[in-house]
């Protein structure tokens, strides 16, 4: 047998393909308190199951980057096992809470193929839906990777790429369907801000600093079930050392984002996402927010939604906001540049 194991390269890829992603994944309390040893994350509806069944919810859910990262761990052997780069992420949509004991597995439909002028890589778009082992949709998002060709004089597909929203919008956010009347105590959260506390153009830095270790990323990795090669096999990586999956960055920059943001409930949707630059174990990271804007949701006056931009620097504290040079290119300690919509407590919430 040959290529078992070695995943697609680009001239593999059929524009409207349907990929079913192998091992569903049952989570457990394990995967819970491994995630949050991992980043530190403090945000309550992930930490205390007595609040989590206050607001309606069944059971503590899992933090929704747990779930992201698992969906999009299932995806990687059949899209970004011979990826170059992960390039972006758009219209990804949280959809209803993950609890331990579900059991997760993921489709992606193909929905883009450009080969690139040098002919020997090509972007793919999938779009990636999760599922809970009842058939109930969890998350989907859309991201496109720079996947090498197995041969560069292979022929390319007709060029085709999607027309995608740049944001997701305020009327399409779904809050989960168990999610009943919210009331906070600042005391039990961390912070009394609230929705109304925060404007459009609000920057907030985050403070505190994460060095990433090499054993502790290499973990975060493996519970994810992301096998891309570049994250754990040194002679693969260019140029010689190991690349921080970006979803570690993701995770450790919304953790450090508690500092300021103590009070969002969930995220609701991604709406654009890039990994400026790549990170590797020794590197600090840091943190830094901007409120994009703010949406009322129908028929709730206890949360509604802001939109923000998380930024995730190394090795650079986040004072003086920084993200780009005079030419508009990203600075070289950004690693991250997350556009998202989170569920954010009103005052009249408060207790």
């Amino acid at each position: 047998m040959t290529g078992e194991g070695r995943g697609r390269f680009f001239e593999d890829f059929r524009l409207g393909e349907e990929i079913r992603h192998a091992t569903p994944r049952t989570v457990s309390e394990g995967d819970v308190a491994l995630y949050l040893a991992l980043t530190g994350s403090r945000f309550l509806l992930h930490c205390s199951r007595p609040f989590a069944l206050g607001l309606g919810f069944a059971d503590l859910p899992l933090d929704d980057l747990l779930t992201f990262h698992i969906v999009f761990g299932k995806t990687v052997p059949d899209i970004s096992l011979n990826a170059v780069a992960n390039l972006g992420y758009a219209e990804g949509r949280f959809l209803e809470p993950v609890y331990p004991g579900d059991t997760i597995h993921a489709r992606s439909e193909v929905i883009g193929l450009r080969e690139t002028s040098k002919r020997d890589a090509g972007i793919v778009w999938v779009r990636t839906r999760g599922f809970r082992q009842d058939g109930t949709p969890i998350l989907e998002y859309t991201r496109w990777v720079l996947v090498r060709k197995r041969d560069p004089q292979a022929p390319a597909p007709q060029p085709e790429r999607p027309d995608l929203r740049p944001a997701v919008s305020p009327a399409a956010l779904r809050l989960p369907a168990a999610l009943g009347p919210v009331r906070i105590d600042p005391q039990e959260t961390g912070s009394d801000l609230v929705y109304e506390d925060y404007v459009p153009g609000m920057r907030i830095d985050h403070v505190d600093g994460t060095t990433v270790t090499e054993g502790e990323h290499r973990l975060a990795t493996r519970l994810y079930q992301n096998t891309a090669r570049v994250h754990f096999n040194a002679h693969a990586a260019r140029p010689g050392r190991c690349i921080v999956y970006g979803g570690v960055v993701m995770s450790l920059a919304r953790a450090l984002s508690f500092n300021g943001l103590a009070n969002t409930l969930r995220i609701l949707a991604i709406n654009a996402g890039t990994h400026a630059h790549p990170c590797h174990a020794g590197d600090t990271v840091y943190a830094w927010s901007e409120v994009l804007d703010r949406a009322t949701l129908a028929g709730r006056d206890d949360v509604g939604a802001l939109r923000l931009r998380l930024v995730a620097l190394k090795d650079r504290p986040a004072a003086g906001f920084p993200l780009r040079d005079g030419e508009g290119r990203y600075l070289p300690e950004v690693l991250l540049d997350l556009d998202y919509w989170a569920l954010v407590p009103t005052r009249r919430a408060l207790r």
